[in-house]
């Protein structure tokens, strides 16, 4: 049911969440990799959603942005946020340490 995409990081707050290589390409999703982590892991909802309702402008059109979360509301609210505010929700992938990665591309 989860699939969990290993990557580099770019940029900013992020983090190799895996040490594995990078699926650059637009995949089966199309996600690619996400041009912007936000590392929200420990935080408690509704507070990744606020972290990536205040960084999503710094990224470009159709851009994905990767929010870390372990709250299990994340897996839910995000996307509903997400169809809420017309951006899209690519996917979610588990963690190995726990939580995970909720991919958002910016439709605006």
């Amino acid at each position: 049911m989860w699939r969990r995409r290993t990557g580099g990081a770019r940029g900013g707050d992020t983090r190799d969440l895996a040490g594995g290589t990078a699926d650059t390409g637009a995949g089966k999703d199309g996600a690619g990799e996400p041009a912007l982590t936000i590392d929200a892991l420990g935080r408690k909802c509704p507070i990744p959603i606020i972290m990536l309702a205040e960084r999503i402008n710094e990224v470009a059109m159709r851009d994905v942005i990767a929010v870390l979360a372990d709250d299990p509301a994340a897996c839910t609210d995000i996307p509903a946020w997400c169809r809420l505010k017309s951006h899209e929700h690519v996917a979610s992938h588990e963690l190995p340490q726990g939580g995970w990665s909720i991919h958002v591309r910016r439709n605006y």
